[in-house]
């Protein structure tokens, strides 16, 4: 099962993660320790679940991987939304953002139910 570079929401999840470190790289530099350093986390989760789930030896365990890959994918959204509030992240970006987030958890929640 390790072919998890070969699975699209994993590579999406990589995209994300990208993007994700850019949009954070303007936000206030006294939300380095909270606010940034929860999104970047919250991103990078995503993708490592999803590779990690990919290298154990059955699909329950892959499933509840993925699992807390989608619990890291919501958390991201509502961290963007609190982002969004705060005016850290500007309307477009933050609509991007939400689109890319919500096509990934409904990646992983389709992944999860062929398991």
């Amino acid at each position: 099962m390790n072919y998890f570079r070969e699975l699209k929401v994993w590579q999406k999840a990589i995209e994300l993660v990208t993007e994700t470190y850019l949009k954070t790289q303007v936000f206030p530099k006294d939300e380095l320790y909270g606010l940034t350093s929860q999104i970047r986390r919250s991103a990078v989760s995503i993708s490592s679940n999803i590779a990690e789930g990919c290298g154990r030896k059955t699909n329950k365990y892959f499933s509840n991987f993925l699992g807390v890959s989608l619990g890291s994918a919501f958390e991201l959204e509502t961290q963007f939304i609190i982002a969004k509030n705060l005016n850290y992240v500007n309307s477009d970006d933050f609509n991007y953002l939400e689109s890319e987030i919500q096509h990934i958890q409904n990646m992983i929640i389709k992944l999860q139910s062929t398991l």
